[in-house]
């Protein structure tokens, strides 16, 4: 399955895929109705069972114009590459999606996934850190 999901046009796609592999695994099994953290807990063995490298509730520092303005937790970091967002609601809104890109920009990294589990399917939003316009 994770074979199908790779796209070479995309940065650590490989790695992505191994992801959601986990994700659609944790999905078939308790399927949606539960809280965030009982998905956290569940894509965590599974990740282990991938041996995929990570952290869990990662916190890292926020900087505004270089300044430190504080710290926010990331749900999993995974091979220092890919930021991880779990959701466990109904329906992903906007707000998730600006949020997960927003986190791209604070932690200076380039790919994230957010991850939904609250719908009837499994929902995944790949998230890629937005290319800056050169100024002519």
């Amino acid at each position: 399955m994770a074979e199908q999901i790779i796209k070479d046009e995309y940065l650590h796609s490989e790695l992505t895929a191994r992801i959601i592999k986990c994700a659609y695994a944790v999905h078939g099994i308790l399927g949606n109705g539960f809280q965030e953290v009982i998905y956290q807990r569940a894509i965590q063995i599974e990740m282990n069972l991938e041996k995929l490298n990570f952290g869990r509730e990662v916190e890292m520092e926020i900087f505004y114009k270089g300044f430190d303005i504080g710290t926010r937790r990331v749900d999993f970091f995974v091979a220092e590459k890919i930021l991880v967002e779990l959701k466990a609601v109904i329906k992903l809104e906007d707000v998730h999606l600006a949020q997960a890109i927003n986190y791209l920009e604070a932690f200076n990294k380039e790919v994230g996934l957010l991850i939904n589990f609250g719908a009837k399917s499994c929902e995944i939003k790949r998230v890629q850190k937005p290319v800056k316009k050169k100024q002519s």
